[in-house]
């Protein structure tokens, strides 16, 4: 009888930390570039909203071949216009960034999470309830950004490869000729 209740809780302690596992799989993104892939731990913790958006979209694959269309040294690099940026399908470079997803506008979910280097936050318009596919990923820190745009996580994993994405003309707001993409984006690691 005992050999019986130490086998079933040693079965439910191996199921337990086999969703944990799977659980915390989840919260990650995983964007191939051409120079390798980019883990971010995403915060469903401060933005769940937005963490559950991106998760959707990588999952349908609509992440894949999208243009970094604005890139300025020293301070972030933009992806994620779904619409425009889609460099293997209808791609249109003088409106990539003005564009998202067939997906409604997300309400913003400011947090005490500082923009840092490897910050990934989630780009918007003029209003702070705009944000629905596009995100930049920072090169340096920008606390003046700090409770200004949505934080959905970090770059744990090739912070070097982010660092060598094809750079913008800072004359030109980061604007991008022949840019870099992410040529694939999946949930997980």
């Amino acid at each position: 009888m005992k050999i019986r209740h130490l086998a079933l809780a040693g079965a439910l302690m191996v199921s337990a930390f086999a969703s944990q596992a799977f659980a915390q799989a989840k919260d990650y993104l995983t964007i191939q570039l051409k120079d390798g892939p980019v883990v971010i731990e995403l915060r469903p913790d401060i933005a769940p909203k937005h963490v559950a958006r991106l998760k959707e979209l990588a999952a349908e694959g609509a992440y894949n071949n999208v243009a970094f269309h604005r890139v300025i040294p020293g301070f972030m690099a933009q992806t994620g216009d779904v619409k425009y940026g889609n460099m293997e399908k209808n791609f249109q470079a003088g409106m990539a960034g003005m564009g998202g997803s067939d997906k409604p506008d997300l309400k913003a979910e400011f947090s005490k999470v500082p923009f840092e280097r490897g910050t990934v936050g989630m780009a918007r318009s003029q209003s702070p309830n705009s944000a629905n596919s596009q995100f930049f990923i920072m090169f340096a820190p920008g606390s003046f950004l700090n409770g200004q745009y949505t934080v959905v996580g970090k770059v744990v994993k090739g912070m070097e490869n982010v660092d060598k994405i094809k750079k913008g003309s800072e004359a030109d707001n980061g604007s991008v000729s022949d840019p870099d993409r992410m040529i694939s984006v999946k949930v997980g690691q």
